[in-house]
């Protein structure tokens, strides 16, 4: 297409953007550059911030369940109505499990981890347990053998085949009467990954019988793990099989309520981060402002004979309206763009900045990840741009008023 061939002020938009031909004017250079700054940062922080929320979310379904049933103390008569809650039409499996704080013991190194009691046949139905194992199997899984996260591991230098010593709070207290009794010696049969450094630091995984016998619990257990189908509302579940299906005592709790004040601190951390960005970006566009509010103190005389040649006003306003708008367009296309090249290569981007500094990103300490976590959403993208292309043709709106009010001969008279 040739210029001719464009609407006039369709031209004249771009003759403003670019005076030179090729080249950018420095005002449209600096309102670009704001605006792909904006849309980029805006971008990555709302991507991090649902990698987080999404890592969260499968790490605590894959590990406990989409939810647990959990009483005050030991759940005796779990068998009578466990039935009911697998007749749910939304219940894939369901688990017994018994957990509590050892003192884990090798070569007098002590370590205070959670342990997990499971049936292992019965946990393959809830959490794929066989699936985080980086050595081991669950074939050899027996009473007198143990799986360690690799985090714990690590920390008592253990390999498959130690032993290590368990001490149990029935044991300790035994000791305070003056009993002697001797630890429990179990096989370090493997280690497991979950994704969680904080559980892979800090559990230990025995069998359902062994947690039973070192916590006197009989036949008894702390609670259920319960996994739905897929797409399934948790929450709305949960409520069901506390309100038709369980005893009283007793209450099913939903990953996001376990999980509530995490999920709404990462909440309000996007929301905080997002209103900062957005004001950076409200910057910009002051700036896609005030640069056209010089071009038409500059262009006064051309507005002046463009109106007396016939221009109708509203044409003169669009030509400007359409400067903020192109600034826009291209700021978010290069604003999407740099984003998604900088989460592509994040790893490579964290690695540089560390061995420029000397200080590595640790994100194990805040949000329990081994790395940084991405995930996309299609409306973050839309809304982004919707904002960024409607907030950019406005701050056009002013100076194209301004245009279009001129008066010819005021404007053909101005130095």
């Amino acid at each position: 297409m040739r210029w001719y061939a464009m609407p006039w002020y369709f031209y004249h938009a771009l003759k403003q953007l670019f005076p030179s031909g090729r080249r950018v004017s420095f005002f449209s250079l600096m309102s670009i550059l704001g605006v792909t700054l904006g849309v980029c940062v805006l971008i990555i922080v709302q991507s991090v911030m649902n990698g987080f929320g999404e890592n969260i979310r499968s790490r605590i379904v894959q590990t406990q369940g989409d939810i647990r049933i959990k009483g005050s103390g030991i759940i005796d008569d779990w068998e009578s109505w466990r039935a009911s809650v697998d007749a749910n039409a939304m219940v894939v499996g369901t688990a017994p499990f018994a957990e509590g704080v050892i003192m884990l013991q090798h070569d007098n190194r002590p370590m205070f981890p959670m342990v997990r009691g499971i049936d292992p046949m019965e946990e393959s139905k809830v959490i794929p347990m066989e699936g985080f194992l980086t050595v081991g199997s669950f074939d050899d899984f027996d009473d007198r053998g143990v799986f360690l996260g690799e985090g714990l591991a690590y920390s008592l230098r253990v390999v498959p085949g130690s032993m290590v010593e368990v001490f149990t709070p029935l044991m300790l207290q035994a000791l305070k009467e003056d009993e002697v009794l001797l630890p429990r010696e179990f096989k370090v049969l493997g280690f497991f990954r979950t994704g969680s450094p904080a559980v892979d630091g800090n559990t230990v995984v025995t069998t359902l019988r062994v947690m039973q016998e070192l916590y006197g619990l009989g036949e008894g257990v702390h609670g259920l793990a319960v996994r739905l189908r897929p797409g399934a509302d948790a929450q709305a579940v949960s409520a069901e099989l506390e309100a038709e299906v369980l005893p009283r005592g007793l209450q099913a709790i939903s990953w996001q309520a376990a999980n509530e004040d995490f999920l709404f601190v990462i909440e309000q951390e996007k929301l905080v981060i997002s209103f900062i960005i957005i004001f950076i970006i409200l910057v910009a566009c002051f700036s896609i402002a005030v640069a056209l509010m010089m071009a038409v103190l500059r262009k006064t005389r051309e507005i002046g004979l463009l109106v007396a040649m016939g221009a109708p006003p509203r044409e003169v306003a669009a030509s400007f309206c359409l400067q903020g708008m192109v600034i826009g367009v291209t700021g978010t296309v290069l604003g999407i763009g740099l984003a998604l090249l900088s989460l592509q290569y994040r790893a490579q981007i964290l690695g540089f900045y560390a061995s420029l500094t000397g200080n590595e990103i640790n994100f194990l300490g805040i949000y329990d990840v081994y790395q940084l976590p991405v995930h996309y959403l299609a409306s973050d993208f839309i809304v982004v741009t919707v904002f960024a292309l409607v907030v950019s043709t406005l701050a056009g709106l002013v100076p194209a008023i301004r245009a279009a009010r001129l008066r010819p001969a005021e404007a053909l008279r101005s130095e």
